[in-house]
């Protein structure tokens, strides 16, 4: 196993991860059931699948697909992404 890719891959899910609207969804769910065992099994849980879901697709791409090409859709994915929040949000 190949220790320092998957300490490098923690570090940079862990970072991405921080303060984001996951870990806020998470946070309300929390706040508001009052209970915390659930809430985070069903947390993790989620992380975990949607992980394995990104792991096995950009193994499946990436044969396919070159990796320079796979880093500008995912620029431009995140791009329109941003795009359809702040034009959609209705000054929300």
């Amino acid at each position: 196993m190949d220790f320092k890719l998957m300490l490098s891959t923690f570090g940079m899910v862990f970072l991405a991860e921080l303060g984001d609207k996951t870990q806020l969804a998470t946070f309300c769910l929390s706040a508001e059931s009052g209970v915390k065992l659930p809430v985070f099994i069903g947390s993790a849980c989620a992380l975990v699948l949607t992980s394995l879901i990104a792991t096995v697709l950009g193994c499946e791409i990436s044969k396919y697909v070159p990796e320079h090409y796979i880093r500008i859709g995912a620029g431009i994915l995140f791009l329109i992404m941003g795009l359809w929040i702040l034009i959609f949000s209705n000054g929300k």
